[in-house]
């Protein structure tokens, strides 16, 4: 079933040219089905990048998604054009009265900043007190997933020797979780992040359980007892070429940058990354869809006006 958009998203031509099924509003409005509303509050600079990644990894389920993206009005976007954010976001304020099945809080290069210091901080944790109510299940994504243990948990981050950056080897603790259900033994994700939170502060939190982990990146995968609230340390949205671009922007620069683990043939730059994390990437949005929003979510929170039409 297809991703639905509006009209003239530019993420919405890519995808239909990977033969991704993709809706856009004029077709959505002859459609008499329940679809999942899922929110995506997106923190990334490169707003179009992380819309189509995010996407993209939405669109392997036999459910049909309706997406709103949803920008922080306490900041403003240095790198995406205020005419896209005006088109196709919403502010808090705007959606804050409505319920969704689901909501993703991406990832945000503020990491070594105090959280406090996050310009839209505060809106931040409007949001997330907004979500125990108004949203069934949260994913949260690396930075995104430090800030919403900090704020619900109050567990810190730490700065990292140097940046976790590559591809990393990852494993399953619980395979009875259905989160990770047809997770291989081993498995692969991308991470970018100065930071990190420990295992050991996540151990002593009741509520909380490590799902995945690395002997070199750490945590990667915690989840709450209810399932509402999911933690992903890493990216496994990220394309292929993604750390490539991140990798040459920070050496062109002349910043202190390694070559991404695991991730180049022979380490060399010049060559094609290998692509070893995306089945498992939409296996994890696939699971979450499927186990954690659709088949759980209460009747309060479906529209049925948008149902069936009243």
């Amino acid at each position: 079933m297809p991703i639905k958009t509006q009209n003239d998203l530019p993420a919405k031509e890519i995808l239909e040219k990977e033969n991704v099924f993709v809706m856009d509003e004029n077709r959505a409005v002859h459609q008499n089905i329940r679809q999942l509303e899922i929110a995506i509050v997106n923190l990334m600079p490169l707003k179009e990048e992380t819309e189509l990644q995010i996407l993209r990894s939405l669109s392997n389920t036999p459910l049909q998604v309706n997406v709103t993206f949803i920008t922080t009005k306490s900041h403003e976007s240095t790198h995406t054009s205020v005419s896209h954010l005006n088109k196709f976001y919403q502010t808090f304020d705007e959606v804050k009265n409505q319920k969704f099945d689901g909501l993703i809080i991406t990832g945000a290069p503020v990491e070594l900043m105090e959280y406090e210091e996050v310009d839209y901080w505060d809106e931040i944790c409007q949001i997330m007190e907004w979500s125990k109510e108004h949203a069934f299940s949260t994913l949260h994504l690396c930075w995104g997933a430090q800030a919403g243990l900090y704020y619900h948990y109050g567990i810190q981050k730490h700065v990292l020797d140097k940046k976790m950056f590559g591809v990393f080897r990852h494993y399953v603790k619980n395979r009875k979780v259905p989160l990770v259900r047809g997770f291989d033994d081993i498995f692969y994700a991308p991470h970018s992040r100065h930071t990190e939170v420990r295992k050991e502060d996540i151990e002593k939190c009741e509520n909380l359980t490590i799902l995945a982990e690395s002997d070199e990146a750490g945590v990667f995968l915690v989840i709450d007892k209810t399932g509402k609230q999911i933690f992903v340390m890493g990216h496994p949205e990220y394309d292929r070429l993604t750390l490539d671009s991140e990798y040459k922007r920070d050496k062109n620069k002349g910043l202190p940058i390694d070559v991404p683990v695991n991730y180049y043939p022979n380490d060399d730059d010049t060559q094609k990354p290998v692509l070893t994390w995306r089945s498992h990437g939409n296996i994890l949005y696939s699971n979450w869809l499927n186990y954690y929003v659709y088949q759980d979510v209460p009747y309060e929170f479906i529209n049925t006006d948008l149902i069936y039409g009243k």
